[in-house]
């Protein structure tokens, strides 16, 4: 693992005295072997050092925050197919005021824990907070026809897009989590020049920026393949009694019905978005390769010990100075539970995520 250069960490005063850079310093962590300076270390609660327990505690863990007055609205691509953004003002928002974009990782939804938790946190900030359900997730289960995968950029654009139309001259900030952090970066990286104007921050959370080396770290565990198992089935279900079953895939005509993410995306994924194969999916989709280009201020959020998402991609990669990685020892895959003390509940990743998007 490569060492951070000490004198991109610190900077010194006149007197000679070293002093912290603050995150937005945009100051280059090419691979960092805890959080930047600034950003409070992730300790784990106590009796959940275990990567799994982070991961299914953090997915258990019941989100108590409870929204009055969402709108939602749906977000419709130039190929006629549907996104509903989850539309949550806070009482004193104003025109120009933050506005931001949460989006959900695989088989989540705009109700999910990481998404509703954030999005409450960034509302008592006074930051309007826009949920995206993807294409065939949560609200828009039925509304699409084409699968939301972690190639489909141009629908991060689209709602951005939508936002600017929504709040002109807010600043917006976006956080992808899991599958949609990698979909994020991906975005970012892909024509930077190009990019919309009212783009503030990003934030990326557990990203897989390698898919094929993702679905092939699930598959070296016996865990890991529990994990396989478990989004497999889900993804299946996802598809029964929607416009998004297709008869001319694959998938439509197995007798078994696949037991990895990897076999899914073989027999519908790749087939149904316009792929040759799972892995030409994958290589098309994944952000590693763009990860250089990316000009938006940008921070990700990694464990080492995530048993779905491996931190490995990040070995060989030369990170931009305007992106910062904060890469943790502990914090399973979406957990990040962690002792109270630094922040005012134990959910030490949502905490992060609102400061990063912000500042």
């Amino acid at each position: 693992m490569a060492e951070s250069n000490s004198q991109s960490d610190v900077t010194r005063s006149p007197a000679g005295e070293v002093e912290k850079r603050s995150l937005a310093d945009s100051t280059p962590f090419v691979l960092p072997v805890d959080t930047p300076p600034g950003v409070p270390a992730f300790q784990p609660a106590r009796g959940l050092t275990n990567p799994h327990l982070q991961t299914v505690w953090g997915v258990l863990r019941p989100a108590a925050p409870k929204f009055r007055h969402t709108v939602q609205r749906k977000l419709r691509f130039a190929d006629g197919d549907f996104a509903v953004l989850h539309d949550d003002k806070p009482d004193s928002w104003q025109r120009g005021d933050h506005v931001a974009l949460l989006m959900h990782g695989l088989s989540g939804s705009h109700q999910s824990g990481y998404m509703a938790r954030t999005a409450d946190k960034l509302m008592s900030r006074n930051v309007r907070v826009f949920r995206m359900d993807h294409r065939g997730c949560g609200a828009a289960r039925r509304m699409a026809r084409q699968p939301y995968h972690a190639g489909r950029i141009r629908d991060v654009e689209s709602a951005i897009r939508m936002l600017e139309r929504l709040c002109p001259g807010s600043p917006v900030s976006v956080a992808g989590f899991s599958l949609s952090a990698n979909l994020l970066l991906r975005f970012l990286g892909d024509n930077p020049e190009s990019l919309p104007l009212s783009l503030y921050r990003a934030v990326a959370i557990c990203p897989p920026i390698d898919l094929q080396h993702c679905v092939e770290h699930l598959s070296r565990s016996s865990m890991g393949r529990r994990y396989d198992w478990y989004f497999a089935r889900q993804l299946v279900g996802q598809l029964v009694d929607t416009p998004l079953w297709r008869d001319d895939v694959p998938l439509a005509s197995v007798k078994r019905l696949p037991r990895t993410i990897r076999g899914f995306d073989e027999l519908y994924t790749a087939p149904a978005s316009g792929f040759r194969s799972a892995e030409h999916y994958y290589f098309e989709s994944s952000a590693k390769p763009f990860i250089p280009n990316i000009r938006v201020h940008t921070s990700v959020l990694i464990a080492e010990d995530d048993p779905m998402v491996s931190s490995s991609p990040w070995t060989d990669l030369e990170v931009p100075t305007n992106v910062t990685v904060c890469m943790t020892p502990h914090g399973g895959h979406l957990g990040f539970v962690g002792r109270r003390g630094a922040d005012p509940d134990n959910r030490w990743m949502d905490w992060r995520v609102v400061d990063w998007m912000l500042h």
